[in-house]
C-alpha cells in the first residue's frame, strides 16, 4: 500500500537530545559521582532506561503513570544500583529538583529543525507523538524556534496507554490512513524499539541512529529508511516517498 506524506516523529531522544539532562547531572552531582566510580552520563542513560521499562511495565499492566513522575520517582533506585550505599543521604531532595527542573530544558539536536523542514519543503506534514506532557514538548520546539501546530502534537497522556504497546500507535495510525485515502504514514524515531514497534503496528518505518548507534536489525527487525543523521533521514523519506508515487 502507498505511503502518504505524513512523519509521526517520536520527539525526546529523536528530535530532543538528552544531553542537557546528563550535562545537569554532571554540574550538580559530577564530582561525587566519579569519586564513587560512577560517570555522570552513564547514570543519566542508567535512569533513563529504567524510567522507560517501568513506564511501559505500569501501562502494560493497566496502572499508566505519565513518564515524568515514573522518571522522578526511579532516581534514588538508580543511584542504589549504581553502588551506592545511601541513596537520600547522597543526594538531597533539592539535588533532585534541580535536576528535574533541568529536564523541563532540553533542546533540539543538530539538525533537528534541518530534518523537519526538509520535509515540510518536500510537502509533508510532520507530526509529533511523545510519551512526554504536550506542555513540556510544546516548549522544547518554541525554545528552538520551529513551529508545531498543536494539533499535531499527540500525547501517550491522552489515552493512558504508553509506547511500545501496539495499542498506542494504532489510533494515530488509524486516524492518519483514514484522513489520506488509506495511504499508509511514516514513523521516525531514534530509539529502534520505539520505531520498529510503530512499524509492527502499520507505520512506514523511518530510523535514525543518532541515539542508539547500533540498529541491532537482528533483534528489531528491517526498517524502511535507516540513515546517521536526522537530515539523512529525511532525504531518504523524501526519496523512498518519490519512489513509490
Amino acid at each position: 500500500m502507498a505511503s502518504s506524506k505524513n512523519v509521526v516523529f517520536d520527539i525526546v531522544g529523536t528530535l530532543v537530545s538528552y544531553d542537557h539532562l546528563y550535562n545537569a547531572i554532571d554540574r550538580r552531582l559530577g564530582d561525587k559521582l566519579r569519586a564513587e566510580g560512577i560517570k555522570p552520563w552513564l547514570l543519566g542513560c542508567a535512569w533513563m532506561e529504567a524510567a522507560e521499562r517501568e513506564y511501559t511495565n505500569l501501562s502494560l499492566s493497566g496502572r499508566y503513570r505519565p513518564y515524568a513522575v515514573v522518571f522522578e520517582a526511579l532516581f534514588y533506585r538508580v543511584l542504589t544500583f549504581g553502588g551506592i550505599e545511601n541513596p537520600r543521604s547522597f543526594a538531597t531532595p533539592e539535588d533532585l529538583a534541580y535536576i528535574m527542573e533541568e529536564y523541563q530544558s532540553l533542546t533540539l539536536r543538530p539538525g533537528a529543525a534541518e530534518c523537519v523542514q526538509k520535509l515540510r519543503d518536500a510537502g509533508f506534514t510532520v507530526w509529533a507523538f511523545t510519551a512526554a506532557d504536550i506542555g513540556r514538548v510544546s516548549g522544547y520546539f518554541q525554545k528552538a524556534g520551529v513551529e508545531l501546530p498543536a494539533e499535531n502534537l499527540l500525547s501517550c497522556d491522552t489515552a493512558g496507554v504508553g509506547k511500545p504497546d501496539l495499542a498506542a500507535y494504532t489510533p494515530v495510525l488509524e486516524r492518519l490512513t483514514a484522513e489520506h485515502e488509506g495511504k499508509i504514514p511514516w514513523f521516525a524515531a531514534a530509539h529502534m524499539w520505539d520505531v520498529s514497534s510503530a512499524r509492527c503496528a502499520g507505520f512506514k518505518g523511518a530510523y535514525c541512529t543518532v541515539l542508539e548507534k547500533e540498529p541491532l536489525t537482528e533483534l528489531f527487525g528491517d526498517m524502511d529508511v535507516i540513515d546517521d543523521t536526522l537530515p539523512g533521514m529525511a532525504d531518504k523519506i523524501i526519496a523512498h516517498q518519490a519512489s513509490t508515487q
